[in-house]
């Protein structure tokens, strides 16, 4: 098994050490444009291997994508991160060209891969993906769903005083401040709605801190957060690698599932050795139905931006 990552900057960097640190691969490779600085980042990360116990290879290159040739799967974080007061959609312009070269690129290397989106704004980017390059569209996912997901779980266990292992719950619709769509109604504690242990009010607040998660960390950091997105992605990688069928919300080219077309939003997916094996079209609310509409049209609106 092996994967690319593209983009060495501290997603691209936390995702390689996670998938490494998980033992799953045989090898990841790490692309950057800067000189030097995706085989200063290989190189410092197999320095623990000995001590983190993995025997993942990880080789980092600086544009030579002949060394990213027979790939498995091949993960896209380059572009520019978010700064204090940005939003997602105000990267469109750059990280498309750079997201439509470094795909084709990918391609023309490895013809078989599954390719994971990261870079922002994502279900823009997954769009023009779909768009440019002519693969199946089991075989490209946009990674927004698990991070936002995750975060959910987080704001989640906070408010309950509970064990993050004690809580599910999934977030659906675009990867974006307005546009993602927390399912409090469906989230749990055990197998009990979280709705027998929290007011309206405190899982509106929950939503709401959900939603600007990414944001809430630019604010603090100065720059898009790392760990949590690096995670987000290593599971991804790690369910299609291992064919566990896990099922993740991630962003996915839609054909009628959910009322919505030719656009791609996060809703459940399973993953396995195939990419998106199947689309989970959970019954959703006449409320979370309007929810996902809405952000579907931000989404669509994003998408006449791509010079296609």
């Amino acid at each position: 098994m092996k994967v690319t990552v593209v983009g060495a900057g501290a997603v691209g960097a936390s995702c390689a050490e996670y998938i490494a640190i998980k033992n799953f691969a045989s090898e990841v490779v790490l692309v950057d444009i800067k000189e030097g600085f995706a085989e200063g980042k290989a190189m410092d990360l197999m320095q623990t291997a000995s001590l983190n116990g993995f025997d993942t290879k990880i080789v980092g290159t600086t544009g030579d994508y002949s060394k990213t040739a027979g790939s498995d799967i091949c993960v896209i974080t380059s572009g520019i991160a978010r700064k204090p007061g940005m939003s997602r959609d105000e990267l469109l312009g750059i990280n498309a060209g750079i997201v439509k070269s470094v795909s084709a690129s990918l391609i023309e290397n490895s013809p078989n891969t599954i390719i994971i989106v990261v870079s922002n704004p994502m279900d823009t980017m997954t769009y023009l993906v779909h768009k440019t390059t002519g693969l199946p569209k089991n075989r490209i996912i946009g990674m927004g769903g698990a991070l936002d997901s995750a975060r959910f779980k987080y704001r989640l266990a906070e408010a309950l005083g509970a064990p993050i292992s004690d809580v599910d719950g999934m977030v659906i619709g675009g990867h974006s401040d307005k546009g993602m769509v927390p399912l409090t109604r469906l989230a749990t504690r055990n197998s009990v709605p979280v709705s027998e242990f929290l007011s309206e009010e405190r899982l509106e607040q929950v939503k709401q801190d959900t939603k600007v998660g990414g944001a809430t960390l630019t604010g603090l950091l100065g720059t898009s957060a790392w760990y949590a997105p690096g995670a987000a992605v290593s599971g991804m990688v790690q369910a299609i690698a291992c064919d566990t069928k896990k099922i993740f919300p991630c962003s996915t080219l839609l054909d009628g599932e959910f009322g919505l077309s030719d656009l791609c939003i996060g809703v459940p997916v399973v993953l396995g050795k195939n990419g998106i094996e199947k689309i989970v079209e959970i019954n959703l609310s006449d409320a979370e139905k309007e929810n996902l509409a809405a952000s579907a049209e931000a989404v669509k609106n994003n998408n006449k931006a791509l010079e296609l």
